[in-house]
């Protein structure tokens, strides 16, 4: 059974069919590394998979598929560090012993899971255990787990293997079984000393070595023990194996310490030096715990939210979705060269590739940790002169950012997926998804637009903006019949329609997402040379070879796009209102879930192509970027005119025709829905702090966690219901709070302001803190105030 309070995720019993779920819940990282929360007695073999992966480290492996070779870059599961298992002399071991009870809890406020249970031996001797283990916030190299065994009706000698286990492959994701999947070679395993141990490993194309280095110690009442210990070697193991006398009812615990590091880390000589040194200064398991759980309280100052007046289960999952995002995007990300894992460091779906899902990840960071924002936008800068080459080799200007991105920057996008439902190979055209670059000039501006950060702009993020402008305007071409600027052969969001019917893998003609999103990035790349200082303007454009007629050319495209339309409804790309009407009421009877029908129409030997749905919020994904009010402008500035009831029409038009085969698309439809509609707005925010927790596709969340719908679920409820926007040099404030969610309380920051926020209903207060930082503007419901540092402004709820 599972709880969820308001700091803890809590298992009481254990279910074989969930335990893969589990595991990906109950992972532990620091944003350097991260471990999966398997049973240490565990090996994977159908119920449990022991991962541990390492931010950036990649490895890439060919296959033959259908006749074709595809090559596929896969972040590396590392060697297993966890590994201990226990016997009493004479005894089987754990794992083939019987389990009587087993209880977790996941402490999210301190990030320690706990594990307590009790197994008995076919001799009868039963055995109660508690574990503890971390994996370091502070010291990011650092892991440890606790084990203390009280026995309960027996006394004599227990054995103890701590292990290392190098034999991990990538075999976290069914549908990926068969192909290649062993990225590391073993360079060595071998006793450092009497209580140490090592081993080195490399991946097999990427050449990154990695090292772990292994001290397990005993202890009696907090006094360590000198017990009889060897080593031992098996299965692709290295570990010691400890005999520990033990007396009925009396406790002993074992401590096993492991320092990771790997050839990617900076200031170190090798990996395997770097673990041993860090290893032999480190403290103990409960000095290293107290300062793992100072880290994490610091960082939950940043991050505090709290609900009052509701159930503890929704402030529960909203605090487990901001853990795993601070677990995976941490202060020591800023150090490392890694972009927004889609699936977090959770597990292997996506093969741990960065797509688009950062967009809904930043508005998080940017409003606590802007450093970090900053960082991570420069993983995307470092690929820039990669993404200048894709775009050059399809014959167009400026940064085509591939849909998905691995180590270097190329297009990491498989050209065949396997449909589990039919069991064939087809055709994954989703690399024509061209958005991605607009998400990343999306993300630079709006943490410009928090930050005020010009030293960012003027280095790294008006060359983003700029290049990824070009790109756009020549991939727009001028149509004489409409008049305007179109865009041809593109993914939407949507993912399910990848072209036409009598054209299926050639993508669709004016995705209106799209569409709109490049004459907002040409507005922007414009604003962005006017804010640059006259000396980088002009430096920027002789180093980029911008000619004069370019900038022209975006304001012309920023004035003259086109958007399809039909029956005063935003069309999601042109000709999709011709699409033949899906039977939702026939397949709905047909199968129990019907997120993935592209799967379901392929295994029938149909197409999406063919009809009116969406996988996910496409069209609406204009509303959940920018607010009525700008997207009125945008529209506006297009020469068309978006009446309210469009948005309206919009909105109920694709609510009925989407199937929410991404995580994603609860959180956006809450967004979308929460001006006119907020009882469903409601029902979609639930179902978006649901979709892991609940594991609403059916199995996805045991290959990870989905990282954007849970910075999205959060996202709602500060920029959505809150009503939080920062632009035009301020921050804006338009609530639409349900009331049924109490008081919504947290803390951010904007321009370097540290603010704290309370909205109830439509009421909303500001309180600033102290400092010397010039005053920022609110504006909320007509007011604008300068606020500054040490004030407090309340804008209270509107009279009816």
């Amino acid at each position: 059974m599972r709880t969820v309070n308001a700091w803890t995720l809590s298992y009481d019993g254990f279910d074989p069919a969930e335990e893969g779920l589990r595991e990906a819940l109950c992972t532990l990282g620091n944003g350097y590394l991260a471990t999966r929360g398997s049973a240490p007695e565990s090996r994977a073999d159908g119920v449990h998979y022991p991962g541990t992966y390492a931010a950036g480290v990649y490895n890439r492996l060919a296959d033959t598929v259908d006749g074709r070779t595809v090559e596929n870059e896969s972040l590396v599961n590392l060697p297993d560090w966890l590994p201990l298992t226990f016997a009493a002399v004479g005894g089987e071991w754990c794992a083939d012993a019987e389990g009587l009870d087993q209880w977790l809890e996941l402490d999210l406020r301190r990030g320690v899971l706990t594990r307590r249970w009790r197994v008995r031996d076919a001799a009868g001797r039963t055995t109660t255990v508690t574990q503890r283990r971390f994996v370091h916030m502070r010291h990011e190299h650092l892991c440890g787990l606790q084990t203390t065994f009280t026995p309960e009706n027996w006394s004599g000698r227990l054995r103890v293997r701590s292990s290392l286990d190098i034999t991990a492959r990538n075999l976290g994701v069914v549908r990926y079984r068969g192909l290649a999947d062993a990225h590391l070679r073993s360079l060595s395993a071998e006793p450092v000393d009497a209580q140490r141990l090592l081993v080195v490993v490399a991946t097999t194309q990427s050449h990154i070595r990695m090292a772990e280095a292994l001290r397990t110690s005993v202890l009696r009442s907090g006094a360590q023990l000198d017990v009889p210990r060897e080593v031992v070697r098996e299965a692709g193991r290295l570990g010691h194996e400890l005999i520990v006398d033990v007396t009925a009812g009396e406790p002993v615990t074992v401590e096993k310490l492991v320092a990771v590091y790997t050839s990617r880390d900076r200031a170190i000589s090798d990996p395997a030096t770097a673990a041993l040194d860090r290893l032999a200064w480190a403290g103990d398991f409960d000095d290293l715990l107290a300062e793992h759980v100072l880290a994490w309280r610091q960082l939950w100052r940043r991050f505090r939210v709290s609900l009052r007046g509701t159930d503890h289960g929704a402030l529960g999952t909203v605090r487990l979705h901001l853990f795993h995002l601070l677990q995976t995007m941490s202060p020591h990300s800023a150090d490392l060269d890694a972009g927004v894992p889609a699936r977090g460091l959770h597990g292997e779906a996506y093969r741990g590739h960065v797509l688009w899902d950062e967009l809904f990840v930043f508005p998080i960071l940017n409003l606590r940790t802007p450093h970090l924002s900053r960082a991570l936008l420069r993983y995307r800068y470092r690929r820039l002169p990669e993404a200048r080459r894709a775009a050059r080799e399809a014959g167009y200007a400026g940064a085509m950012y591939p849909w998905q991105s691995g180590s270097d920057g190329r297009e990491e996008s498989q050209r065949l997926h396997l449909n589990p439902m039919s069991g064939r190979w087809v055709a994954d055209p989703t690399h024509l998804q061209r958005h991605v670059g607009l998400a990343v000039a999306y993300n630079v501006w709006q943490y410009y637009q928090v930050t005020g950060d010009r030293v960012f702009l003027d280095e790294y993020g008006a060359e983003m903006i700029i290049e990824v402008a070009r790109f756009f305007a020549d991939l727009a071409t001028f149509d004489r019949v409409k008049d305007r600027y179109i865009i041809r052969g593109v993914m939407g969001p949507d993912e399910f329609h990848t072209g036409y019917p009598d054209a299926p893998d050639r993508g669709v003609d004016n995705n209106a997402y799209t569409n709109v999103l490049t004459a907002w990035v040409m507005r922007r790349a414009l604003d962005t040379l006017q804010l640059l200082p006259d000396g980088r303007r002009i430096e920027l454009a002789e180093s980029l070879g911008l000619r004069t007629e370019e900038p022209e050319r975006w304001e012309e495209i920023s004035r003259r796009m086109y958007v399809p339309m039909h029956d005063s409804v935003i069309s999601q790309f042109e000709g999709y209102e011709r699409l033949a009407e899906f039977d939702w009421d026939g397949y709905r009877s047909r199968y129990s879930d019907i997120r993935r029908l592209d799967r379901i129409l392929e295994s029938e030997g149909d197409s999406p192509n063919r009809y009116q749905l969406s996988k996910q919020a496409d069209v609406l994904m204009l509303l959940y970027l920018f607010s009525a009010d700008e997207l009125a402008e945008l529209f506006a500035r297009l020469g068309y005119r978006l009446e309210p009831h469009t948005i309206d029409r919009t909105v109920e038009y694709y609510v009925r025709r989407t199937t929410h085969g991404s995580t994603l698309s609860a959180v956006v439809h809450a967004w979308v829905l929460a001006r006119n509609h907020r009882e469903q707005a409601l029902k979609y925010f639930l179902e978006a702090l649901r979709s892991d927790v609940a594991d609403v596709q059916g199995g996805t969340t045991a290959e990870g966690v989905h990282l954007a719908a849970m910075a999205g679920s959060v996202d709602v409820l500060q920029r959505c219901f809150a009503g939080i926007e920062t632009r035009d040099d301020a921050l804006w404030l338009n609530p639409y709070w349900p009331p049924t969610l109490g008081t919504f309380d947290f803390d951010m920051r904007y321009r370097e302001h540290p603010l704290t926020l309370r909205i109830s209903g439509a009421g909303i207060q500001v309180t600033a803190g102290a400092g010397q930082q010039p005053p920022v503007r609110v504006c909320c419901r007509g007011q604008s105030v300068l606020l500054h540092p040490g004030q407090a402004v309340e804008f209270p709820e509107p009279a009816l």
